[in-house]
């Protein structure tokens, strides 16, 4: 009677641990590249779990995160929709975190958010044919680059205020095709490698940042290359059309509708 009891005891005390609820929200996690720790942010839905696949998307910050604190980019763009839409947003999201004086488009800086990328869809159970891919500004940039460089790896693409030539704050913040001599229009030369990946495109008009045309020119070249493109255009918004672009009614739906196809 004595060693039931016992045994009674020690199963429900260990209860609590079995149902204890995963942590969700704003997790901070480090990933190690090249000997070099980066940290970075997870989102993860208050409702997760691992007995199903999640899709996950990468988002690249601005130029004014950057940092090694891992948490400038949790201020703004897609974080700010996650707390205003989080009933919505049935996604994982990777927010890795640009080292000062680097820029998205740095190899070096797409390695660590590609690791951190990778590192979270291992440990939240991430689907491999729903990664999608977004930034702002640099981000932006940085999007555009990092999607020709790794075909078939992201199911969308989203580029926010971004571009391909050189960014007259920034002058190193291209795309790498720009300063290529085989490349005579560096735009139709990312919609070629694009192909048929879905890519929405958000800009404001009133952009004195980054140029609007950056944006209408690539939209052009994709459309022409016969590409699966949205573009939106924000009459009088400035250099923020991110918020406006990240709270589209339409935009969870449709990035959580796309799927890379099977093999």
């Amino acid at each position: 009677m004595h060693s039931t009891l016992l045994r009674l005891i020690s199963i429900l005390c260990a209860l609590p641990l079995c149902a204890a609820a995963a942590d969700t929200g704003f997790l901070n996690r480090t990933v190690t590249v090249e000997g070099v720790p980066y940290r970075f942010q997870v989102y993860v839905p208050a409702d997760w779990t691992p007995q199903q696949s999640w899709p996950v998307a990468l988002f690249l910050h601005g130029y004014g995160e950057s940092g090694d604190d891992g948490l400038l980019q949790t201020q703004i763009g897609i974080a700010t929709a996650i707390r205003t839409h989080a009933a919505v947003l049935k996604l994982i999201v990777v927010m890795p975190q640009c080292r000062k004086g680097k820029l998205w488009v740095d190899p070096d800086m797409q390695a660590q958010a590609l690791a951190a990328l990778e590192q979270a869809v291992t440990e939240f159970h991430g689907d491999p044919a729903r990664l999608y891919l977004t930034g702002l500004s640099m981000g932006g940039y940085g999007s555009w680059e990092m999607a020709i460089h790794h075909p078939g790896k992201f199911a969308a693409l989203v580029p926010i205020c971004g571009g391909v030539q050189p960014n007259k704050h920034l002058p190193d913040l291209h795309s790498s095709f720009v300063n290529d001599p085989k490349t005579s229009d560096p735009y139709a030369e990312i919609a070629k490698r694009i192909g048929s990946v879905p890519v929405w495109i958000f800009h404001g008009d009133a952009d004195e940042s980054v140029p609007v045309d950056e944006s209408r020119k690539m939209n052009q070249a994709l459309v022409a290359a016969k590409a699966n493109v949205r573009y939106s255009e924000y009459p009088g918004v400035g250099h923020n059309s991110w918020d406006k672009a990240y709270s589209e009614p339409e935009f969870i739906p449709w990035l959580l509708a796309q799927k890379l196809p099977q093999k």
